[in-house]
């Protein structure tokens, strides 16, 4: 057998039992589970220099190991000085094997670095069992080079789940690892 991320054999052994003890699952497939992680970058600058959309997608590969994408406007926006088409973000989606190990890669070395950190708010969850992390710069990440960085900037972290509800998918996040505050 090949190699399996901590996490996902985690998630297998230990959080499966959990979540079925504390909801009262029928069967396994009822179980939430992770299905994606979406990392996005919003560059307003790019309008006046587009080398800076490519520096945010440079960061976003790096940071997770999967080559990211620049996002391109929707519609024009005048006041902006935005037209259709022009790239203005970069993001990436995770699955699977990936997904886990940016998981805990987030978990063990990029949370901890971040400054007076007291866990993360329990306020992100949209209703439907996803949750969303701000993250104000990108320099927490062990993979970004300080030194090489022009401009520190922040990302969104949206962790999509098979949950149904928002206490479901905090359940199965907190199994997981993600240190929500107390309050």
């Amino acid at each position: 057998m090949g190699y399996s991320p901590r996490l996902k054999e985690e998630y297998k052994s230990k959080v499966i039992a959990a979540l079925t003890e504390e909801f009262g699952y029928k069967n396994v497939m009822q179980v939430p589970k992770l299905e994606k992680i979406v990392l996005s970058r919003g560059v307003g600058a790019a309008v006046a220099d587009k080398k800076l959309v490519d520096y945010a997608v440079d960061e976003l590969t790096n940071i997770t190991g999967q080559k990211a994408v620049a996002t391109i406007s929707k519609k024009d926006v005048a006041s902006f000085k935005l037209r259709k088409g022009m790239p203005i973000g970069a993001k990436v989606t995770l699955r699977g094997e990936r997904m886990y190990e940016f998981l805990d890669r987030l978990i063990t070395s990029a949370l901890p670095r971040v400054r007076d950190f007291n866990g993360i708010r329990a306020t992100g969850f949209d209703g439907r069992g996803n949750y969303n992390l701000g993250v104000t710069e990108q320099i927490i990440f062990p993979e970004i080079n300080i030194d090489k960085v022009n401009k520190i900037d922040g990302m969104d972290i949206t962790f999509v789940t098979s949950a149904a509800t928002d206490k479901e998918a905090k359940s199965l996040l907190t199994e997981l690892g993600l240190p929500f505050q107390k309050n």
